[in-house]
């Protein structure tokens, strides 16, 4: 959620303002017996580069331009662990299951105010596109260039390990 999308305290109403806390100006309300600050902290996200018949599948959201796939990705909801939360995102966007699943690493993603925790998963199945996606396609690894920003640097880090993993380890 965005700064400009809180206008009001969700405790009394009242029109939130800019207050300097702990260094930083920061919404909250105006009221001094209300409690109320929006610290805008970054959402946990995870993210699955998916190792699928030997290849990596990338996916392409039906929002995007046409030439534009990325990994598997989806928000952690309550009560939920990420490793649970991204096999329920591999199930219900590709219908796919994981057999097995490694932390790639976690990534802040300053421009969409998240933390990206990236994982290496084994995946097994027919592949069946959920509602949000448009289409899907398989890339040799070696083939797999990563890009600068967000989700890239986790497929960066996992073509570096990969690159210096002996082969059968």
């Amino acid at each position: 959620m965005a700064m400009t999308e809180v206008k009001f305290c969700p405790y009394c109403g009242t029109h939130l303002g800019l207050k300097k806390l702990e260094g930083k100006e920061r919404l909250s309300c105006p009221r001094e017996d209300c409690p109320y600050v929006f610290w805008d902290n970054p959402l946990p996200v995870v993210a699955a580069l998916i190792e699928y018949d030997g290849k990596i599948l990338l996916a392409r959201n039906k929002a995007w331009p046409e030439k534009i796939f990325a990994l598997i990705t989806g928000f952690l909801e309550k009560g939920e662990t990420p490793q649970a939360a991204i096999e329920r995102e591999i199930r219900e966007e590709l219908d796919l299951d994981s057999t097995a699943l490694s932390i790639i690493g976690l990534y802040a993603f300053f421009e969409q105010n998240q933390l990206i925790i990236a994982y290496h998963a084994v995946c097994t199945g027919s592949i069946t596109l959920g509602d949000e996606l448009a289409e899907t396609k398989l890339i040799p690894a070696e083939k797999l260039r990563p890009w600068p920003f967000g989700t890239g640097l986790a497929v960066r880090d996992w073509l570096e390990k990969r690159k210096n993993t002996p082969a059968g380890h």
